[in-house]
């Protein structure tokens, strides 16, 4: 076992001792520009997830996911269950987003937007350092027996970590319910929504665990995010990193007139939030969250050399080559967000506001009948489904397109006209009846027109009419 217990062996975790239980992190504060750069940022990120579920726009809630029916609502767009092909390309984007923003910047989403590093950081750990104290404090009242400090201590912090999360928690299902019709609910007695009652509760007790206990053991095990980070990095990507030609050999290892700058404090290593060396270089527990660098600049100032030991760069440029900003690997997944996000584009703004699917009736593909003329006849059959994305209802009346073909091809439905509901999808069968004389070569195109009660045509579908050959 090493005498320090900072020095681990190099596939050994911090975060377990010699018998893989886990060993809590207490991360000490640092102070620096930029903790203070993220302070701010954080902060307004929380104010964002706030106040987003409050804001309304055209009568909407600017962010609104309504899933018992089907409707979603991003900055004035609504989208339906219908369009579900255009959550896959956003699903696309923002992979290809991320993996573009990591090839170049690192995990800087990890340690800059991660809602796991946010709250724990901002909120949680606020918390515990308020009613615990400072890292070492709060150390020695976990490894200290069962008493009645730790008692009341450790029950004040979680209940006002209960607190914390219920409000959290609250306003992640604002984003689900809507914020407004959420805030009567609440006054409410929970029997009434009982189903959304044990939802919140679920969602509560998620968040508290995570943030409360787990914390750095799901970015460790859980996020697939730092699994993927080896393959959407290279070289030169940035990081946070250790200059090892500058800090090597450390304190302690030679003599004093041929150490490095580094004088082995630890300093970076009781900052870190998920308890890592960063002088052991690009590991997938570093979160990019830079208190490492804060730790080191503020002792490099305190022993008189330059800051920047620890610091964001690139592999390459620590090895003393030039840094590739854009790379094969950064302009294919550049290239890929732009074709995404351009069908995407294309597809919401060709989309239109209704959409029709003709679907042939099952069996056979036409049935021979007798026209009211006593002469014989063919009748299709099809099933059409109407998608309608618009908020107002819409009465919608089908003809032919073509005037010479309408005596020729009598549409026989239940309802002409119809009424759609806004957002809402309706489908029916309509029978095509025409006399085989219209067929050629026992098939006839037709266009089959969808007009509103203005006599305005919303959608054009072509149909093919079957029959006999002869």
């Amino acid at each position: 076992m090493a005498k320090n217990r900072f020095e681990l062996h190099e596939e050994r975790l911090s975060t377990t001792d010699e018998k893989g239980h886990r060993v809590y992190i207490h991360p000490e504060n640092v102070i620096g520009i930029w903790r203070t750069r993220r302070t701010i940022f954080y902060w307004f990120l929380i104010g964002l997830y706030l106040v987003l579920p409050w804001i309304n726009f055209n009568g909407k809630q600017i962010i609104l996911l309504d899933i018992p029916h089907r409707e979603f609502t991003f900055f004035g767009m609504t989208f339906y269950a219908h369009d579900a092909p255009l959550f896959l390309l956003v699903l696309l984007g923002f992979v290809f987003t991320m993996g573009f923003i990591t090839s170049i910047w690192g995990r800087v989403w990890c340690g800059w937007g991660c809602p796991q590093t946010v709250f724990i950081d901002t909120i949680y750990r606020k918390i515990e350092q308020f009613v615990e104290g400072k890292a070492r404090q709060r150390q020695r009242l976990d490894e200290g027996p069962l008493n009645f400090e730790k008692v009341w201590k450790k029950l004040v912090k979680w209940l006002l970590f209960l607190i914390v999360t219920l409000h959290i928690s609250h306003s992640f299902l604002g984003y689900f319910v809507g914020a407004r019709k959420l805030f009567w609910i609440t006054l409410s007695p929970p029997t009434e929504h009982m189903t959304l009652f044990i939802v919140m509760l679920v969602i509560t007790a998620i968040f508290l665990l995570d943030f409360g206990w787990f914390r750095e053991q799901f970015c460790i095990i859980a996020c697939p995010y730092g699994r993927l980070q080896s393959v959407m990095m290279d070289e030169h990507s940035l990081v946070v990193a250790y200059d090892e030609k500058r800090g090597e050999p450390r304190r302690g290892q030679v003599d004093r007139s041929q150490e490095g700058d580094c004088i082995n404090c630890y300093h970076c290593v009781k900052a870190c939030p998920t308890g890592i060396d960063i002088r052991r270089g690009t590991q997938l527990e570093c979160i990019a969250c830079t208190q490492c660098i804060d730790a080191c600049d503020e002792i490099m100032l305190k022993v008189g050399k330059e800051p920047g030991l620890v610091r964001y760069d690139t592999e390459a440029a620590l090895e003393g080559k030039e840094t590739k900003r854009f790379k094969p690997r950064s302009f294919i997944y550049l290239i890929a967000i732009t074709v995404v996000f351009s069908l995407l584009v294309y597809n919401i703004k060709n989309a239109g506001n209704l959409k029709a699917t003709l679907i042939r009736g099952a069996k056979t593909p036409y049935k021979e009948v007798t026209l009211d003329n006593d002469q014989r006849g063919v009748l299709n059959l099809y099933r059409i489904r109407m998608d309608y994305k618009n908020e107002q209802d819409l009465k919608v009346s089908f003809r032919l397109k073509n005037p010479e073909m309408r005596p020729k091809v009598e549409l026989v439905t239940p309802q002409n006209p119809l009424t759609l509901k806004g957002g809402k999808s309706k489908s029916t069968v309509m029978h095509f009846r025409f006399a085989p004389t219209i067929l050629e070569n026992g098939t006839k195109i037709v266009t089959l027109q969808f007009v509103d009660a203005k006599d305005r045509v919303r959608l054009e579908k072509e149909v093919k009419l079957v029959g006999p050959l002869n």
